[in-house]
């Protein structure tokens, strides 16, 4: 079973809802929704609808932020907070800085 079918069996059973509860939250037969729960290929207006059921949002995390949303998820430390040092080496020009800045 895909990682993507086990978190909607998961949510599913941490939500207290059987598959018949979904049918009515999702407005899709039992059968569909058994069918993608245990071996679907659900197709992306399906997923989306299965996650507005399940009160989940369906994301696209690029490759080099996982492990940071994966800690905050699990409650380690926040992708936000980053060490002075790690600030200082990023290289993003902000044309915003000065803009509130005090004259002096």
């Amino acid at each position: 079973m895909s990682k993507i079918l086990e978190q909607i069996k998961q949510r599913r059973q941490q939500l207290g809802l059987t598959q018949a509860e979904m049918m009515l939250r999702i407005g899709m037969s039992r059968q569909q929704y058994q069918r993608l729960e245990s071996k679907g290929n659900p197709r992306l207006d399906n997923l989306e609808l299965l996650a507005k059921g399940l009160k989940m949002e369906v994301m696209l995390i690029p490759q080099e932020q996982l492990s940071a949303v994966k800690a905050l998820l699990e409650g380690g430390p926040s992708a936000t907070e980053r060490t002075v040092s790690e600030e200082a080496n990023m290289t993003v020009d902000n044309p915003w800085d000065d803009l509130l800045a005090d004259d002096e």
